[in-house]
Protein backbone atom coordinates (compact mmCIF):
# COMPACT_ATOMS: atom_id res chain seq x y z
CA UNK A 1 0.00 0.00 0.00
CA UNK A 2 1.29 3.22 -1.46
CA UNK A 3 0.84 6.49 0.51
CA UNK A 4 -0.05 10.13 -1.54
CA UNK A 5 2.79 12.73 -1.98
CA UNK A 6 2.47 16.01 -3.71
CA UNK A 7 6.18 16.86 -5.25
CA UNK A 8 7.24 20.66 -5.86
CA UNK A 9 9.36 22.12 -7.99
CA UNK A 10 9.70 25.53 -6.50
CA UNK A 11 13.38 26.21 -8.82
CA UNK A 12 15.75 28.59 -7.72
CA UNK A 13 14.80 30.41 -4.76
CA UNK A 14 15.89 32.38 -1.50
CA UNK A 15 16.17 29.85 1.99
CA UNK A 16 14.44 32.41 4.57
CA UNK A 17 11.09 32.41 2.27
CA UNK A 18 11.11 28.71 2.15
CA UNK A 19 12.03 27.98 5.40
CA UNK A 20 9.41 30.18 6.70
CA UNK A 21 6.77 28.58 4.15
CA UNK A 22 7.77 25.01 5.66
CA UNK A 23 7.10 26.44 9.31
CA UNK A 24 3.90 27.74 7.98
CA UNK A 25 2.98 24.26 6.33
CA UNK A 26 4.17 22.27 9.00
CA UNK A 27 2.01 24.50 11.67
CA UNK A 28 -1.20 24.44 9.91
CA UNK A 29 -1.05 20.61 8.80
CA UNK A 30 -4.10 18.53 9.91
CA UNK A 31 -4.57 15.00 9.97
CA UNK A 32 -5.53 14.68 6.42
CA UNK A 33 -3.11 17.09 5.02
CA UNK A 34 -0.98 15.60 2.06
CA UNK A 35 2.23 14.61 2.75
CA UNK A 36 4.79 16.87 0.62
CA UNK A 37 8.24 16.92 -1.28
CA UNK A 38 9.87 20.59 -2.40
CA UNK A 39 12.94 20.47 -4.44
CA UNK A 40 14.90 23.43 -4.99
CA UNK A 41 18.12 24.88 -5.48
CA UNK A 42 18.87 28.07 -3.19
CA UNK A 43 20.63 31.43 -3.74
CA UNK A 44 23.93 30.91 -2.20
CA UNK A 45 23.49 30.70 1.79
CA UNK A 46 24.94 29.60 5.37
CA UNK A 47 22.61 27.53 7.67
CA UNK A 48 23.11 27.03 10.88
CA UNK A 49 21.33 24.48 12.58
CA UNK A 50 20.46 24.47 16.32
CA UNK A 51 23.49 23.15 17.94
CA UNK A 52 25.42 25.58 15.29
CA UNK A 53 28.51 27.06 16.92
CA UNK A 54 30.04 30.00 15.64
CA UNK A 55 33.82 28.76 15.31
CA UNK A 56 32.73 26.31 12.19
CA UNK A 57 31.81 29.57 10.13
CA UNK A 58 35.26 29.75 9.34
CA UNK A 59 34.72 32.66 6.58
CA UNK A 60 31.65 33.23 5.53
CA UNK A 61 32.33 36.32 3.47
CA UNK A 62 29.77 37.93 1.47
CA UNK A 63 27.49 35.06 1.65
CA UNK A 64 24.40 35.13 4.41
CA UNK A 65 24.32 33.62 7.19
CA UNK A 66 20.55 31.80 8.23
CA UNK A 67 20.02 30.58 12.18
CA UNK A 68 17.40 27.71 11.38
CA UNK A 69 15.35 25.02 13.56
CA UNK A 70 17.09 21.99 12.00
CA UNK A 71 19.20 19.63 14.14
CA UNK A 72 23.18 19.61 12.96
CA UNK A 73 25.74 22.44 12.37
CA UNK A 74 26.68 24.63 9.43
CA UNK A 75 26.18 23.72 5.98
CA UNK A 76 26.24 25.71 2.53
CA UNK A 77 23.31 25.72 -0.28
CA UNK A 78 23.31 27.10 -4.05
CA UNK A 79 22.73 26.61 -7.36
CA UNK A 80 23.89 22.86 -8.76
CA UNK A 81 22.77 21.58 -5.59
CA UNK A 82 19.28 19.31 -5.11
CA UNK A 83 17.83 20.48 -1.94
CA UNK A 84 14.77 18.42 -0.59
CA UNK A 85 12.35 19.07 1.76
CA UNK A 86 10.46 16.06 3.79
CA UNK A 87 7.34 17.02 4.90
CA UNK A 88 5.95 13.91 5.92
CA UNK A 89 3.72 12.65 8.73
CA UNK A 90 5.54 10.39 10.71
CA UNK A 91 2.97 8.76 12.64
CA UNK A 92 0.71 8.33 9.05
CA UNK A 93 3.89 6.37 7.31
CA UNK A 94 4.47 4.57 10.51
CA UNK A 95 8.07 5.09 11.03
CA UNK A 96 10.32 6.91 13.17
CA UNK A 97 13.16 9.44 13.10
CA UNK A 98 15.82 6.99 13.02
CA UNK A 99 13.84 5.13 9.66
CA UNK A 100 13.39 8.91 8.22
CA UNK A 101 17.17 9.42 8.60
CA UNK A 102 18.23 6.45 7.30
CA UNK A 103 15.70 6.16 4.07
CA UNK A 104 16.64 9.56 3.63
CA UNK A 105 20.41 8.27 3.22
CA UNK A 106 19.94 5.24 1.51
CA UNK A 107 17.65 7.01 -1.12
CA UNK A 108 21.13 9.75 -1.63
CA UNK A 109 23.31 6.06 -2.00
CA UNK A 110 21.21 5.00 -4.30
CA UNK A 111 20.99 7.96 -6.77
CA UNK A 112 24.59 8.55 -6.95
CA UNK A 113 24.71 4.52 -7.52
CA UNK A 114 22.99 5.36 -10.99
CA UNK A 115 26.14 7.10 -12.02
CA UNK A 116 28.30 4.87 -10.58
CA UNK A 117 29.35 6.37 -7.72
CA UNK A 118 30.10 4.45 -4.14
CA UNK A 119 28.36 6.21 -1.39
CA UNK A 120 27.91 5.46 1.86
CA UNK A 121 26.38 6.87 5.52
CA UNK A 122 29.00 7.17 7.99
CA UNK A 123 27.54 6.09 12.15
CA UNK A 124 29.36 8.77 13.43
CA UNK A 125 27.77 11.68 10.88
CA UNK A 126 24.28 11.89 9.00
CA UNK A 127 25.05 12.01 5.30
CA UNK A 128 26.85 10.41 2.72
CA UNK A 129 30.35 9.86 1.85
CA UNK A 130 32.45 9.21 -1.51
CA UNK A 131 35.49 7.53 0.28
CA UNK A 132 35.80 10.37 3.17
CA UNK A 133 34.20 13.56 0.60
CA UNK A 134 31.34 14.64 1.58
CA UNK A 135 28.05 14.37 -1.18
CA UNK A 136 25.29 14.68 0.76
CA UNK A 137 23.64 16.44 3.84
CA UNK A 138 21.09 15.69 6.50
CA UNK A 139 19.32 17.80 8.67
CA UNK A 140 15.65 17.57 9.84
CA UNK A 141 12.85 19.22 12.49
CA UNK A 142 10.17 17.01 13.84
CA UNK A 143 7.05 18.87 15.15
CA UNK A 144 3.84 17.09 16.38
CA UNK A 145 4.64 14.12 14.83
CA UNK A 146 5.92 15.96 11.62
CA UNK A 147 8.71 16.03 9.71
CA UNK A 148 10.31 19.08 7.67
CA UNK A 149 13.49 20.27 6.10
CA UNK A 150 15.51 17.64 4.65
CA UNK A 151 18.56 16.76 2.38
CA UNK A 152 20.66 18.35 0.19
CA UNK A 153 22.76 16.53 -2.77
CA UNK A 154 25.71 18.09 -4.52
CA UNK A 155 25.08 17.79 -8.09
CA UNK A 156 27.01 20.10 -10.64
CA UNK A 157 27.84 23.70 -8.31
CA UNK A 158 30.86 25.88 -6.72
CA UNK A 159 32.39 23.78 -4.04
CA UNK A 160 34.52 26.99 -3.27
CA UNK A 161 31.73 28.25 -0.43
CA UNK A 162 32.65 24.78 1.44
CA UNK A 163 36.25 25.77 2.27
CA UNK A 164 34.73 28.93 4.53
CA UNK A 165 33.15 26.34 6.82
CA UNK A 166 33.32 23.05 8.30
CA UNK A 167 30.82 21.32 7.24
CA UNK A 168 28.48 19.78 9.08
CA UNK A 169 30.71 20.80 11.97
CA UNK A 170 33.31 18.10 10.88
CA UNK A 171 36.96 18.98 11.00
CA UNK A 172 38.84 18.19 7.49
CA UNK A 173 36.38 16.98 5.35
CA UNK A 174 36.66 17.92 2.18
CA UNK A 175 33.33 18.42 -0.33
CA UNK A 176 32.50 16.59 -3.32
CA UNK A 177 29.88 16.31 -5.80
CA UNK A 178 28.27 13.92 -8.78
CA UNK A 179 29.63 16.13 -11.63
CA UNK A 180 33.70 15.27 -10.54
CA UNK A 181 32.78 11.92 -11.48
CA UNK A 182 30.70 11.99 -14.49
CA UNK A 183 28.79 14.78 -16.65
CA UNK A 184 25.18 14.95 -15.01
CA UNK A 185 22.02 17.48 -15.71
CA UNK A 186 20.67 18.66 -12.17
CA UNK A 187 17.07 17.68 -13.42
CA UNK A 188 18.36 14.62 -13.97
CA UNK A 189 19.77 13.81 -11.03
CA UNK A 190 16.30 14.68 -9.40
CA UNK A 191 14.22 12.48 -11.43
CA UNK A 192 16.77 9.55 -9.97
CA UNK A 193 16.18 11.01 -6.27
CA UNK A 194 12.20 11.22 -6.24
CA UNK A 195 12.47 7.97 -7.60
CA UNK A 196 14.28 6.49 -4.75
CA UNK A 197 12.24 8.69 -2.21
CA UNK A 198 9.39 6.97 -3.35
CA UNK A 199 10.36 3.66 -3.71
CA UNK A 200 12.17 4.13 0.01
CA UNK A 201 8.73 5.25 2.03
CA UNK A 202 6.31 3.53 -0.29
CA UNK A 203 4.73 6.67 -2.11
CA UNK A 204 2.83 7.82 -4.84
CA UNK A 205 2.68 11.10 -6.68
CA UNK A 206 -0.35 12.87 -6.70
CA UNK A 207 -1.53 16.18 -8.83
Amino acid sequence: MTTPVRVRDLGLTGYEPIFHRMQTFTEERGAETLDEIWFTEHEPVFTQGQAGKEEHLLAPGDIPVVQTDRGGQVTYHGPGQITGYLMFDLRRLKIGVRELVTGIEESMVATVAEYEIKGAPRPDAPGVYVDSDKIGSLGLRVRRGCSYHGLSLNVDMDLEPFSRINPCGLFGVEVTQIANFTPVSIDAVKSVLLGNLLAQYKLEVVG
